[in-house]
């Protein structure tokens, strides 16, 4: 009955007969409504002051506490060739066991006998420094005995020194000798011929003094030859004794130089010794490094280089393994903005993906499906993603997490903040205002104490 026309059906037909009718227009039907309506108010009157624990929501993953627990990958320090595999794919390893068998593609490693030639130039050249070190002490008996005959020489030559020195003065004193008596001589040769004029003396006598002084003469010119012939002597001496010194300086000298140059190239055989031996150490660390060992106990993941014969470079990776012990963690990433209401050792509520849950962020303690956690490390740098990463650890006063989480599964996050009423909160959501900003207790108490 829509009343459309201007004829009106209510004043020609009496409704009030009719059952329905009576049931929906009674006198009553607005006081049950009313009564509902109070109760409602009521109710939400309360549910406003109800406490209501304020949060911050975040998606993060599940990881490891510390970075060596955490799935990685295992590569080669040398570049080779792949010759054979001694795993499979999800084999679990313990640390040390053999993953694969690799080869040579540096044609200056080909020689199969390379360590054991590099042993023999190593005993080659230490016999090298062996003989040097031979030769240097043979010389060094060679420069004492130089030097031993250097000083008997020169005590022999100051000897014969000496000795021209002292005939030098013999025949200085003879000289002097000779000349007195030539000087005598001619006295008496005066003498005589005085008396010779006087008759006193014969002419034959005269003659014979005369014949001595000639001889006294001549005496004085061979005594003179004598001095000077000493006097040269003298200087042979010295010029002797100057040539014995200079030739064994020679002699030390060249000794001396050859002991120098014997250390030289003993040293210079040392050195070669040193590298030989560092790389006979290389040579065998390298052929360790054929065989590709796990780092510790774990999974192998996958063969990223698979194939028999593949080459590849020094530092590449080739296989993925995920270690068997790990300490479960969560990594999750908040907003710049929240990121000051975040501390160490905040509690958080965690929810793992596949594994069913009920919650309800404001009210923790009746959610369902979800593990306590705590904040363990907060980053100082903000991740690509435009958020900050926070690193979360199982809560020991909490349930366990778990076990069957796999590193890597999504998770849920709720930090739980301060405790507020349902209506502040429905009112800091309508202004978009963030969570209060608050310090723990103890971040206030050590500020205080400052």
């Amino acid at each position: 009955m829509l009343n459309i026309s201007n004829n009106k059906l209510n004043t020609k037909v009496d409704l009030s007969s009719y059952k329905s009718v009576q049931k929906v227009f009674h006198k009553n039907h607005f006081k049950y409504f009313n009564r509902f309506l109070k109760a409602f108010a009521v109710v939400v009157l309360i549910v406003m002051f109800l406490p209501w624990t304020q949060n911050i929501n975040s998606r993060g993953s599940v990881t490891t506490l510390t970075p060596d627990q955490r799935p990685q990958t295992i590569q080669s320090r040398i570049p080779g060739r792949i010759e054979s595999w001694h795993v499979r794919e999800g084999d679990f390893v313990k640390k040390g066991d053999t993953i694969l068998f690799i080869s040579e593609v540096k044609n200056e490693y080909f020689d199969p006998n390379l360590v054991s030639r590099t042993g023999q130039q190593i005993k080659a050249k230490e016999a090298s420094v062996n003989s040097y070190g031979f030769k240097v002490n043979a010389l060094n008996n060679q420069i004492g005995a130089l030097s031993r005959e250097r000083r008997l020489k020169l005590e022999q030559a100051q000897n014969k020194l000496l000795q021209a020195g002292y005939k030098v003065q013999s025949d200085s004193i003879d000289l002097e000798a000779v000349k007195i008596d030539l000087a005598i001589a001619e006295r008496q040769i005066g003498a005589i011929q005085k008396l010779y004029d006087e008759d006193l003396k014969s002419l034959t006598e005269l003659e014979e003094k005369r014949s001595k002084f000639q001889e006294k003469q001549s005496k004085l010119v061979s005594q003179k030859n004598k001095y000077l012939a000493s006097q040269n002597e003298v200087l042979n001496a010295k010029i002797e004794l100057n040539r014995i010194g200079q030739e064994y300086i020679d002699k030390i000298s060249k000794a001396q130089s050859d002991k120098f140059t014997a250390q030289s190239s003993g040293f210079d055989a040392e050195a070669q010794v040193t590298k030989l031996e560092s790389d006979f150490t290389s040579y065998e660390m390298r052929n360790d490094l054929y065989y590709i060992t796990a780092p510790q106990n774990g999974y192998i993941n996958k063969a990223i280089i698979g194939g028999i014969g593949e080459t590849f470079k020094e530092g590449q990776s080739l296989v993925g393994i995920m270690p068997s012990d790990y300490d479960l963690a969560v990594e999750t990433f908040v907003n710049p903005i929240d990121l000051p209401l975040i501390h160490l050792n905040e509690k958080v509520r965690v929810q793992f993906d596949g594994w069913p849950a009920i919650i309800f962020s404001g009210w923790p303690n009746v959610s369902y499906g979800t593990y306590g956690a705590k904040v363990v490390a907060i980053e100082n740098f903000i991740s690509s993603n435009g958020k900050f990463r926070i690193l979360l650890a199982p809560d020991e006063t909490d349930h366990e997490w778990p076990e069957a989480i796999r590193v890597g599964s999504g998770a849920q996050t709720i930090a739980l903040l301060e405790d507020v009423p349902i209506w502040f909160e429905l009112w800091r959501n309508l202004n978009g205002f963030p969570p209060d900003y608050y310090q723990p207790e103890d971040a206030s108490k050590n500020k205080k104490d400052k």
